[in-house]
């Protein structure tokens, strides 16, 4: 099998859409041998925050000298950049290997009711850190949390980033709700821990880590941060850690350093249980990861920034690091997003900041109408643009030498902005219809 064949049948495995439950899961990992258990697992469910978290994360593991996996969804640029050992993705030819592998071992995989593109996935994910001999995975939780393909781990310890509003259709209307699926994640024995949450996400997550007997640090009650930009980063933690970098961190916007202390006491929780890491690990690991598309940098004169905010929440997050880094420049804002999404509440923090508007559709079935998104600006001046490609030209032209250009809404967006940068087409690749 060739990588090119590998995609057409994840592209028809993508085509199922999602299919929350994991009796698959478990069956498939039965007859692959249960690679899942071959390793300790650090596990990130979230909203907003948990792919950032993550890559702190895993670059302070590899400060530490331990051989890391790293799982993540969706991928920027290729399917490969989902599954990483020692930071390196794997290859086209191992991710086919993997493919056949899974394939051969379980012979339903491909059956209608079979597995589902992320389903797929992770599986690969589980049966290469097995493959690699790696000594940590950190694994982020594609969808919610209690029935999402990655929570067959036994993790040891839990992170639960930032919650806000998505994905509503699988997850439930409220906050109340999204907290719930996102809480099945912690399991008993496994020390947790959670970025700040509004009143009632916090108290779905304390309440179940009591009924779990397992302790849930919390930023204020039971780790401390410097979140103010004018100020070094600094982190102290419940059990003793103490973490100051001396150097900004790697990743831009005054969000990431919520998702950086995050991080902290996730290592400092696993720490607990035995993990080989400490204070100066996670010091050079918070300078030094790299995660694109997020408040990226991507070409200068006129500045281009790219971010993968794509709800409300990440929008206003987004929205409080922008003063600092426009000091009185204009903005001009290039936008996709899905049609799912509440367009109103996505748009609403970043439009007063525009002085032009620019909008296209992202390279996705499920994309939203540019007319749409113009409307729901409420910007009679809000342009619409055949492609991403012409929506950052003309953002560029408006923004002059001077301006700052912002391509946000969505991930695909980011990578259609950096295809158009270097000249060349987006590569096509199979991923997840929600």
């Amino acid at each position: 099998m060739t990588f090119e064949e590998l995609k057409a049948a994840l592209f028809v495995r993508s085509s199922f859409g999602m299919k929350l439950g994991l009796d698959r899961m478990r069956e498939a990992l039965r007859l692959l041998g249960g690679p899942q258990r071959g390793y300790p697992v650090l596990h990130v469910a979230g909203t907003n925050g948990k792919g950032s978290t993550c890559a702190f994360a895993e670059a302070s593991l590899r400060a530490a000298g331990l051989r890391t996996g790293l799982y993540t969804s969706p991928h920027l640029l290729h399917f490969c950049e989902r599954i990483r050992v020692a930071g390196t993705p794997i290859s086209e030819e191992r991710a086919t290997e993997l493919f056949e592998e899974i394939v051969q071992r379980v012979p339903w995989a491909l059956d209608a009711a079979g597995l589902t593109f992320f389903e797929i996935a992770t599986v690969m994910a589980f049966l290469e850190f097995t493959r690699r001999e790696i000594d940590v995975a950190v694994v982020e939780v594609g969808l919610g949390g209690r029935l999402d393909a990655t929570n067959v781990v036994e993790p040891m310890a839990c992170a639960v980033s930032a919650l806000g509003l998505d994905h509503l259709q699988w997850l439930g209307p409220t906050l109340a709700g999204v907290a719930a699926e996102k809480a099945g994640i912690l399991k008993k024995g496994a020390p947790a821990v959670s970025a700040g949450q509004g009143r009632e996400a916090a108290g779905v997550l304390d309440r179940r880590a009591r009924e779990l007997e397992i302790p849930l640090w919390r930023p204020g009650r039971d780790y401390r941060f410097e979140s103010r930009t004018d100020r070094d980063f600094c982190y102290q933690g419940p059990s003793g850690f103490c973490v100051r970098p001396g150097a900004p961190l790697a990743l831009a916007g005054s969000y990431q350093r919520a998702n950086a202390a995050l991080c902290c006491a996730l290592l400092e929780a696993a720490a607990s249980r035995g993990l080989r890491v400490a204070e100066r690990h996670l010091s050079h690991g918070l300078v030094h990861a790299r995660w694109h598309a997020r408040l990226e940098t991507v070409a200068r004169d006129p500045l281009v920034l790219v971010d993968g905010a794509h709800n409300g929440h990440a929008t206003r997050a987004l929205s409080r690091s922008l003063p600092e880094i426009l000091r009185g420049r204009p903005l001009h804002l290039v936008i996709a997003a899905m049609e799912d999404k509440d367009h109103a509440a996505l748009l609403r923090p970043l439009v007063p900041l525009a002085r032009t508007l620019h909008f296209c559709a992202a390279n996705s079935p499920r994309a939203a109408d540019p007319g749409v998104l113009a409307a729901a600006s409420g910007r009679r001046d809000a342009q619409v643009h055949p492609s991403a490609a012409a929506a950052l030209e003309a953002g560029r032209a408006a923004a002059g030498r001077e301006g700052v250009v912002l391509c946000c809404g969505s991930l695909s967006l980011a990578a259609e902005v950096g295809a158009a940068l270097a000249k060349r087409a987006p590569a096509s690749m199979p991923s997840e219809r929600l």
